[in-house]
């Protein structure tokens, strides 16, 4: 192998965590160093990354709604290509579901020309809540990872050596049927929460402009010149709410912190993370 790449999307850095952590497994396993692509910001997406057939990529992404996160899929689409290169797919989820997050990465991959030989789902806890999945990962997710990051470089050296190649990996569920539509959120009375047009508000009597949020928002959507303003395109990530040094920043939407309320009603009990290789 020539390399092994780090390929993730990670507002809040928990997508980050995770794929790194497979690579430096596959690192471990294949003898070949990781390099990281982070396409967490516009102008990391501004150019295309090609991978050539003897690297190996772990892609990860969030999920969103039950997806790929909707803003970013057509970037990731656009920005990744490769050429027969060996692929992990990794999404990770807020304790709710997965959904079809993961089968739809694999399908994005596998387009784009990577041969998918493994994909993972990971609990984490979720960015919108404090409440929900606090400790995830967890010691049995990190150890199951990287039994499952072992097992796929088994499978890579395998094909090395001139063995047949898998086919594409799939969840078993999602192999049956397309990738399904978005989740609708819901709200506490379990009809459906309209926040797309949300974003975050400024308590200006913490906010000291210093331009954090500014540089962490993946959308380019907080400007220079007033911080404590969005106004572009938020996809509710968190990254300016979270890693705000100050806590300036917070939701006040009724609809959001419905559909928060509702999520540390049902889903504060333990996911599972899923393994497929």
């Amino acid at each position: 192998m020539n390399k092994i790449w780090a390929v993730y999307f990670s507002p809040t850095g928990n997508t980050a965590k995770v794929v790194l952590r497979a690579a430096q497994k596959l690192s471990a396993q294949l003898g070949a160093p990781v390099e990281t692509v982070d396409l967490t910001l516009p102008k990391a997406r501004a150019e295309v990354s090609t991978f050539g057939p003897e690297d190996v990529a772990v892609v990860g992404t969030p999920t969103y709604a039950g997806r790929v996160p909707n803003k970013f899929l057509p970037e990731l689409q656009r920005v990744l290509r490769g050429q027969g290169t060996k692929a992990l797919g990794i999404v990770t989820f807020g304790n709710r579901s997965y959904d079809s997050s993961l089968a739809e990465l694999l399908e994005v991959l596998e387009a784009d020309g990577f041969s998918t030989m493994a994909g993972a789902a990971v609990d984490c806890s979720h960015v919108f809540s404090d409440k929900i999945a606090p400790a995830r990962p967890n010691a049995g997710d990190w150890a199951a990872l990287d039994a499952w990051a072992e097992a796929a470089a088994a499978v890579i050296k395998g094909t090395a050596e001139g063995k047949e190649c898998p086919a594409p990996v799939r969840p078993l569920a999602e192999a049956r049927t397309p990738v399904a539509p978005y989740y609708t959120p819901l709200g506490v009375d379990g009809q459906p929460a309209k926040f797309l047009k949300a974003k975050p508000v400024t308590d200006m009597e913490k906010c000291v402009r210093c331009g954090m949020c500014v540089n962490v928002c993946p959308m380019g959507s907080i400007p220079a010149e007033d911080p404590a303003t969005t106004t572009g395109i938020c996809i509710k990530c968190q990254a300016c709410v979270k890693l705000c040094p100050h806590m300036a920043r917070h939701f006040e939407d009724p609809a959001f912190l419905s559909h928060v309320q509702m999520l540390e009603q049902n889903y504060t009990r333990p996911a599972e993370s899923a393994f497929f290789a």
